[in-house]
């Protein structure tokens, strides 16, 4: 039976409605994965290896290779069309960027040294790469560059051969009070940052009916504190002869309790709503209100630490 032309149209026409109605959505429903568990462990270490070092380096391969980079993803796969999963995955690799700034600078050197270590000097650089880098960028030159997964696994590669020397007595992590003070400073100058710009975001959306910009924030700041929580809550175990001489576990764990509260904020919608609506509510000034205690925790952290 001959196939006319008419029927070449419609076929074509339900073959679209398929992948266009089908391939998207149930590819997207596959995609998607808000991963913030607050239990997640990283594998063990030994020896003198530093815990708060293995727990970046798993949440960079879990969200590589387990959970599948998304925020680069091109248009013809399901993830190009989710936003909250990608700004989530963002902000993590934001918190683990800084951390890794800080191992460089403070961490992993000793004290009046200028010398840094070298796994940690490009963890920290690959750290910083964009997170939406794909095969190719036109919008810098037509010819293939290197994908956002590939410079963060090796990241993870550095920063696991750093962790595995640090193990062995042939690297350094300083566990002194005043290296993690200013670790402590810089994370609450980076939360100040978060804080303003959702403050900022509800200046300017919340008087719109619908704020399609919201989302992506919460999920970024979600991510960033998710991150936070998880590296802290390894550090509190790195520095446990600061924790005990300085007395500080108490006023620790309220301090990740904040950022817990933060992390594991789910609404089904994101809404921007006026802050003194009576119908509405502002997810973002949920989420700013925890952020800042968190950084009102860090301060009173840091004062100790000072003393």
């Amino acid at each position: 039976m001959q196939i006319t032309t008419r029927q070449w149209i419609i076929g074509g026409f339900i073959a679209a409605v398929a992948v266009f109605g089908l391939y998207y959505p149930v590819g997207m429903l596959l995609t998607h994965k808000i991963d913030d568990n607050i239990a997640y462990e990283a594998p063990p270490v030994e020896g003198g290896a530093s815990r708060a070092v293995a727990m970046a380096a798993a949440l960079v391969k879990r969200e590589v290779e387990v959970n599948g980079w998304v925020a680069n993803d091109p248009f013809f796969q399901p993830g190009s069309m989710l936003d909250n999963m990608p700004n989530f995955q963002l902000g993590i690799i934001h918190s683990l960027g800084r951390f890794g700034f800080e191992l460089v600078d403070q961490l992993g050197r000793t004290r009046g040294s200028s010398q840094t270590d070298s796994d940690l000097q490009e963890a920290a650089g690959l750290l910083q790469y964009s997170g939406t880098k794909w095969f190719f960028d036109f919008s810098t030159s037509l010819l293939p560059t290197v994908r956002s997964e590939e410079q963060y696994m090796k990241a993870y590669r550095a920063l696991t051969n750093y962790n595995t020397r640090l193990s062995q007595g042939r690297a350094i992590f300083e566990r002194r009070s005043d290296n993690l003070l200013s670790l402590m400073d810089r994370i609450a100058i980076d939360l100040g940052s978060s804080s303003a710009a959702l403050d900022r975001r509800i200046n300017e959306g919340s008087s719109l009916w619908f704020d399609d910009q919201s989302d992506d924030l919460f999920y970024s700041v979600k991510g960033q504190a998710y991150a936070y929580y998880l590296i802290l809550r390894e550090l509190k175990q790195d520095y446990a002869n600061v924790m005990r001489d300085r007395e500080l576990t108490g006023t620790w764990d309220q301090m990740l309790e904040s950022f817990a509260s933060a992390a594991v904020l789910h609404p089904l919608v994101v809404i921007n709503g006026k802050p003194d609506g009576l119908l509405l509510p502002n997810h973002l000034a949920s989420m700013g209100f925890h952020i800042l205690r968190a950084r009102a925790q860090i301060r009173e952290i840091s004062n100790i630490l000072l003393k």
